[in-house]
């Protein structure tokens, strides 16, 4: 068996404990407007045309998003980066895209990489059926889950799909004991408001034990832009400006009310 990976990130720091390897894998069931990979969105693979700038000349590179690999030949690279990993504290991230839309790989994958003595994560949103969160959930040490809206319409509106399999799933992991840390992309003009950041305040309180182990505020960023020309996607978010360090201070403090560790950032 292979899955369809667009991205190999090695010495990451913003995905789970340590220094990790994060692969992003294609395919997402989700349109979030904000999204900054869009190239992870299909499940195909797809080549963009890069200009590139030597000199006085102009010539066109290929990009290809979308490679085969087997569980072997991420154990692979994982081996090369083992030393960075071990002294860390770090391991082996699955992101996308969104991970769980490649479920049989996954599960494949993360065995692959917990019989080799690697720290797992996944990072998702949620959005999978129930039965295939459980295949990989034995494992799995650490989900990095993301909530973006409690209410069901707007979330709906922004990603394309409901809140109610995303929040159910987040119960079940909950209920399992393995360890969570909840990801908030903080989106302006979607949940920053008031009505919204009080929904989600209250649902984290209510959610409260032992297993979540932090909040991670996601500031939205305009680093994926280029790739929506290059891969000839329509941009949404173009007239949206970054929350600034202030307004993440001010969120961070609001969030701290629950109780819970908060991290602005990943």
């Amino acid at each position: 068996m292979k899955g369809l990976i667009f991205n190999i990130n090695r010495y990451s720091v913003h995905d789970g404990p340590g220094i990790r390897v994060t692969f992003f894998m294609k395919g997402c069931p989700l349109s979030c407007r904000w999204c900054h990979n869009p190239e992870g969105i299909s499940p195909d693979p797809e080549i963009a045309d890069q200009t590139e700038r030597v000199g006085e000349k102009e010539f066109i590179k290929k990009e290809e998003a979308g490679k085969l690999y087997s569980a072997g030949d991420l154990v692979e690279i994982l081996d090369r980066e083992r030393i960075f990993m071990d002294k860390s504290g770090g391991g082996v991230t699955f992101s996308g895209g969104e991970p769980l839309f490649q479920a049989d790989f996954l599960a494949e994958a993360l065995s692959a990489c917990r019989n080799s003595g690697y720290h797992t994560a996944v990072d998702t949103c949620g959005y999978t059926e129930t039965s295939k969160l459980l295949a990989v959930m034995p494992f799995t040490e650490l989900f990095l889950y993301d909530i973006k809206h409690i209410d069901d319409n707007i979330h709906y509106l922004n990603t394309g799909v409901s809140n109610a399999l995303i929040l159910n799933n987040f119960n079940v992991l909950m209920e399992s004991g393995k360890d969570i840390i909840v990801r908030i992309p903080v989106i302006p003009g979607f949940n920053d408001d008031q009505s919204s950041l009080d929904q989600l305040r209250s649902f984290l309180i209510s959610k409260k034990r032992n297993n979540l182990k932090r909040i991670d505020l996601l500031p939205y960023h305009k680093t994926g832009i280029s790739k929506y020309r290059k891969f000839r996607r329509e941009n949404k978010m173009d007239e949206v400006e970054q929350p600034g360090k202030e307004r993440m201070l001010e969120l961070k403090d609001y969030f701290s009310g629950t109780g819970i560790k908060i991290k602005i950032g990943g």
